[in-house]
């Protein structure tokens, strides 16, 4: 039944994985089938090989904001002098 409610109405997309802040993995609350965003930012029925792309950018993505917090962490912190 959730198949044709899709055909009618249209899916009814839930965000089930955020890869990166712009690449998103969405399922449909209705008949479970999965998509994900292709690169030009459409949606794109999830494949084994979108599967894969994106757990190399997940692990890319949290690898570069474990390293900015890092940087940020080891900067060294400006002091403020006063004098006379």
């Amino acid at each position: 039944m959730g198949n044709i409610n899709c055909k009618m109405f249209g899916h009814q997309f839930k965000v089930t994985r955020e890869v990166t802040y712009h690449v998103k993995e969405y399922t449909c609350k209705r008949c479970k089938k999965q998509y994900t965003t292709n690169s030009n930012g459409n949606l794109t029925e999830l494949t084994p090989k979108f599967r894969e792309i994106n757990d190399v950018l997940e692990r890319i993505h949290q690898n570069r904001a474990a390293n900015r917090i890092r940087a940020k962490a080891k900067a060294p912190q400006e002091l403020l002098v006063f004098s006379h």
